[in-house]
This record gives C-alpha cells, structure tokens and sequence, in this order.
C-alpha cells in the first residue's frame, strides 16, 4: 500500500493542534500572567493634567461608560507619615498613586496651573494649522522672578529692579500724602504713618521708571504767560494775570465766594490717560481749595477730587474725595503733583474696603473740569501721563525735612514685634531704611548737584557706627563680623535682604560723594562685604534660604524665606557679583538661583 506523504503531515499536524489546545484548556499553569504582557494605554502616559488621569474611567464619547482603552482608578486613603489621612487615587494595573495637587502645593510649598493657550500654536511657537494647543499643567517650584543685572550696577542709574514696582498701588499704602507728596504706610498701623524705608522705595521707583519709559506727554492747560486758556467765571468772582517778580513770569489772581458755584472753572477738558496734575498753587485762606472733577466714562460715576488746607490724609463722602494739603501750606507757593487715578482708587478703597468692585482702571478714567474756590494763586497747570522726577524729588525734599539731627536716622514712629525677640519701640531705626534713604539722596545730590541732600545722606552714616542697643543699627556676630541690622533686635536677628539693601546705600554714597564724605561709605561697606562673605553661607538652607539668623540668635527653627524673599536674596547677590568679583557671591547665587527650580543640595 502507496502511503500518502501530504495527508500522513496534515493528519499529524491536526493532532498535535488538537492535543495542544485540549493540555492548554485543562492546565492552569499554561495561563500567561497578566502583567508578562502590560495592556499599553495612551492616556495614561499621555502628557496632559492629573485631571485626566482622575477622570480617564469616563468614556471618549462623554457617557459614563468606560471605553475599552481606559484604565480604571480607585478611591484609596493616603496615609501621611502616619499622622493624617488624605483621599488618594491608585490605578492597579499601572501600579501607581495619584495624589491631589493641592495637597503637594501646600505640602511642599510650590505652584502649578493649567495652561490657557490663546492661539493655536505649538510648544515651540510654530502654527498647528488650526489646532488648538492641548493644555498642559504647570508645575512651579516658585512663581517669583529672577532679574538679571543687564550691566555693572551704576549708583547714578537704575535702582536694581525698582522700575517695575509700583509702590502707591500696593494695599498697605492707604493712600500718597497731599502735604508731603509720599506714601502713607498701613502695614503696621491702620491709622496710616511715614515709613522711611517705604517712602524711599517710592523715590527710587520713580527714579528708575524715569530712565526707562519714554518722555510723558504732557498737556499744559495754562502758564499765565504763552498758553492762555478761557476759564469760567461767575459774576460774583474774580479772575486776573498778574506779573510775579520772584518768578520773573505772569500768574493767575482769583477770588471766589466759598460755594461751588462761584468757582472758577476749566471745564470740557475731557482728557483721558493724561492722569498726572501739575500745578503751581498758593492758597490764602483755609476756605481756598483746588477741586478736579474726574469721571468713569464705563460707569458714568463721577468723583470730585478736593485739595483742602486742613490737617487731614484722606477723606471720602459719597463721590466727594479730600485730601489735605495741612494747615501749613497756606500762605506758601506748593508744585503739587497728583496722579488722580491713584488718588480716585486710594478713595475707593477706603469707601468700601472690601469691594474688589471698587477698582478702577486707569483707561477708564478721564478728566472733565479743574476748579478753584476761595482766595489764592496758580499757575503752570498741566496733565500728563508722568512725572516721576517730581515724585522723586518730594520724596528726597521728606528725607531732609524728617531727619533726625541728632542721630542722624529717619526713625520709624510705630511698634514692631518680631516673634521671639523683644519688641521694638517707636522711634528704631532700620539699617535698611537708612540705606534706601542714602541711595535716595545720593541719586538726588548727583542729579540736582543740591548739596542739601549731600549733607543729608553723609549725616545718615551716623546710624552705622552705633551699636542698636544704643540706638543705633550695628550689631556684631560672634564678637567678630559687624553687621547692619534691618530690625535692631535684642539678641541681633540679622536679616539678609536688609543688610544688603543698607550696603547698596553705602556704595552709592562712595561712589558718587566727593572723597572726603565718600571715603567713610567707602569703609563702612567694604567693613559689611566682608561679613557678608563670611556668614553668607549660614544663609543657605540647601533647598532655599533662612531669612535671619534667629536660629542661631535665639536657638529655634530656622526662619525660611518664602520665594519672593529668596528670589531677593539671589537678585540682590546677582547685582552685588557686579560689582565685587569674589566666587562666593555668584556661585552662592547660582545655587539659589537653582533652589527655585527644584534643585536641591546632595545628600551623604
């Protein structure tokens, strides 16, 4: 018999399937296990938010069935270093723990948000024909901003970053003096006070946005003299151009009745953005006053500004907002400037503190009517969008007319308890405040050549040289480096950022002084580098940066900056590398800079 060789393999070859697949249904162990071969799903490793990964058991077509890509999450409890518990996510098959941001936020002290991509672009900028960019979810060690020194720091220049603060804005600053053109403090004090270090702070603002926004517009209404405008007068009032000798130029003369009415009036102005009032104004009687109407062109609500010789900061009834020039400024020619928008929304707040409603915005603003009651003088009345030399100097004019003679500071006429060392008394003087001061005043001596604040800012060393138990702001760390302390505590607390500020002063002052004055600066600063460069490193926590020393003052738990102070910390070591070459300041700066980013020092 002739076998077939083809049908003989086919017979053997269903056998052995047969076989197989009968061993492979009985056996067990022949079952692969389920993670030799891990089910690949595309969200899971997908770049997107956490909310994704919570919420990927929701099917694609928005139903509430799973589709057969999503991987499924439980609700499990997170045991936190066996002292709390939190609600928690846990993905089996993945083997992973989803834990909320928002309690690593707070737990580890960092940012995150999603991403609002306003334009159909990709990462790098490129078109993505019209596709929307996928958000993405921002992970931030810390929000604050590096600035980079854009050159060797130049004491006539530039004041660090001041250029982009706004001092009058912030919520502390309850509103800017009419009698003194600075800020008022609230920070601890609702009642409102002159604090040295802030008032500086405003001056040098204003100096540094000097040289770095382009020239303001300005819109002169009336000089008396070329520009002539066409004022309204009541029948019952007075208005005349008279010539002033001490000015060798022409002024306006008026007299009105005490009431509205009779004012004298510039009315349809109607003047936008151009927020800044310039006027020269002398006010004879305490009934005199200087009125600018201004209205929210959105809102249609419209405030009168009132300018008043009477004792008072600030003052609001209904849509009537005052504030004093003081009993002092009758009688005397003033250059008063006002920005009206800082003046309008420092009236709101105090209105109604708690209505986030009550901000407005400058665009929205603009100026109808200038008014002038009572019995005075003026001239040079102008609008315009800045004026920040004149801000910076009423700034400068308040460090000389507020000096103590004696010790030679600008003392802080509040309390000030800091946690843990005995409580300052009205009248300490902060090394800081002393160095923002002089920086001040050196600016304005180089740029007026008004030896006034010459004089001002060398009789500010004193504070320097006086240890703070005897009232002044040096103290001395192991019996061995001088330090200029920002709080004159009892034991030294030796804040960083204060003490660096106090040594910006110092340099300004040598570098812009003649010898002889310039020469002391000189010492004291070189006197405070060198302690700097010795305890800089105790600053140095390695993830960040202790704000004093008070752990080692007061033998307690450091006194961690937060991001903004130590994002301060590295700007204020990035412009000192500038000017001192020495590796420990831009290595240590470096460092610091990487804590912002997450780096963190090497473990053993």
């Amino acid at each position: 018999m002739r076998l077939n060789l083809k049908a003989v393999l086919l017979l053997l070859t269903i056998a052995v399937v047969v076989i197989t697949c009968a061993v492979y249904m009985r056996c067990a162990e022949f079952i692969f296990p389920r993670d030799l071969v891990r089910h690949w799903d595309p969200k899971l490793y997908a770049v997107g938010s956490s909310s994704d990964l919570i919420n990927n058991n929701i099917g694609d077509d928005g139903g509430d069935g799973a589709n057969e890509n999503s991987v499924p999450l439980q609700d499990i409890k997170c045991l936190i270093n066996q002292e709390y518990t939190i609600s928690c996510k846990r993905d089996e098959e993945a083997r992973e723990v989803y834990v909320p941001f928002s309690f690593l936020r707070t737990y580890f002290d960092i940012s995150g948000s999603m991403s609002n991509p306003s334009s159909p672009q990709t990462l790098d900028g490129n078109s993505n024909d019209g596709q929307a960019v996928e958000q993405q979810f921002l992970w931030m060690h810390s929000t604050a901003k590096i600035n980079l020194p854009r050159a060797k720091y130049d004491s006539k220049g530039l004041f660090m970053y001041f250029e982009n603060y706004n001092v009058e804005a912030r919520d502390r600053v309850k509103c800017i003096s009419a009698a003194e053109g600075v800020p008022i403090s609230t920070q601890w004090e609702k009642k409102g006070y002159f604090y040295p270090t802030q008032v500086a702070q405003f001056a040098l603002a204003h100096y540094s946005k000097n040289l770095t926004e382009p020239p303001p517009r300005i819109n002169i209404l009336e000089n008396a003299d070329s520009i002539r405008n066409k004022w309204s007068v009541p029948k019952s009032s007075n208005l005349s151009r008279i010539w002033h000798p001490k000015f060798n130029s022409s002024v306006i003369q008026y007299e009105t009745a005490v009431d509205f009415d009779s004012a004298i009036t510039l009315n349809n102005i109607n003047q936008a953005l151009d927020l800044v009032l310039g006027v020269d104004l002398l006010l004879i009687t305490n009934s005199s006053s200087l009125l600018v109407t201004v209205e929210n062109h959105e809102t249609k609500r419209t405030y009168r500004v009132h300018y008043i010789p009477a004792d008072l900061l600030l003052s609001v009834q209904e849509d009537n907002i005052y504030y004093g020039l003081g009993v002092q400024s009758l009688n005397k020619w003033r250059h008063l400037i006002r920005d009206l928008h800082i003046d309008i929304q420092k009236g709101l707040s105090i209105e109604n503190p708690k209505k986030s409603t009550n901000k407005v915005k400058r665009s929205d603003l603009r100026v109808l009517s200038i008014s002038f009651m009572g019995i005075g003088f003026f001239d040079n009345v102008s609008l315009s969008t800045t004026n920040h030399l004149a801000h910076f100097y009423d700034a400068a004019e308040w460090f000389i007319n507020h000096q103590d003679l004696r010790t030679g500071g600008w003392p802080n006429p509040v309390r000030r308890s800091l946690n843990g060392f005995t409580e300052l008394k009205p009248g300490w003087l902060s090394a800081m405040g002393q160095g923002h001061a002089i920086s001040v005043l050196a600016r304005a001596y180089w740029h007026s050549g008004d030896k006034r604040y010459l004089k001002s800012a060398a009789l500010g060393l004193k504070p320097y040289r006086i240890f703070s138990k005897d009232g002044g702001v040096l103290a001395q760390f192991m019996d061995k480096y001088f330090w200029y302390e920002e709080y004159p505590t009892t034991p030294a607390s030796f804040v960083l950022n204060g003490f660096i500020y106090s040594l910006l002063g110092l340099y300004d002052l040598n570098s812009t002084a003649p010898s002889f004055i310039g020469k002391e600066a000189g010492k004291l600063f070189d006197q405070g580098m060198l302690s700097l460069k010795k305890m800089l490193l105790l600053y140095d926590t390695g993830s960040g940066t202790s704000y004093d020393l008070r752990h080692l003052s007061l033998g307690v738990a450091p006194n961690l900056a937060r991001w903004d102070y130590h994002a301060t910390h590295v700007n204020q070591l990035l412009l000192l590398a500038t000017i001192d070459s020495d590796p420990i300041i831009s290595q240590t700066a470096e460092r610091w800079k990487g804590y912002m980013f997450g780096k963190r020092a090497k473990h053993n």
